[in-house]
């Protein structure tokens, strides 16, 4: 449906609509916490109604991604959820190099995280760290260099 001189005011109804069927294609086909519907349907009637007064700013205006899990809960002793995609980690670097092209920077930077948030679980890490100590790893040798 292209939207050309829609008078906004005699079709409200046929907006809402057109809102509800693009959200209902869209939440079929990716995975939207329930929380999250009336934020996507309101950022996406926002965009038609711009698209339709000729606002192209609104109508461009791509909304802020959804992350598949709060990022307060994506941080668990054992692992680490993507926000991508919602996948559980013990390391998170690889998978977003190549699943999303991402470096952990641009991960962070794309959802607002603290540049102390982990990309490695917590335990994961402290038992790699454990092993490197019983190799001996980060000691100086008895030799000089």
């Amino acid at each position: 449906m292209i939207i050309e001189e829609f008078d906004i005011a005699s079709n409200k109804g046929k907006l809402v609509d057109l809102t509800a069927r693009l959200v209902a294609a869209y939440v079929r086909n990716n995975a939207v916490p329930t929380a999250d519907l009336p934020m996507l349907l309101n950022t996406v009637h926002a965009a038609l109604s711009g698209a339709a007064m000729g606002n192209e700013e609104t109508a461009i205006a791509s909304p802020s991604p959804l992350p598949a899990v709060h990022p307060k809960k994506s941080v668990t002793s054992d692992y680490i959820i993507c926000l991508e995609d919602g996948k559980k980690f013990k390391s998170l670097k690889r998978h977003l190099k190549t699943s999303f092209d991402l470096t952990p920077e641009e991960y962070r930077k794309r959802w607002n995280l603290d540049r102390s948030y982990p990309m490695v679980a917590p335990n994961y890490a402290e038992a790699r760290s454990r092993l490197a100590r019983t190799m001996g790893l980060g000691r100086k040798s008895g030799k000089a260099r």
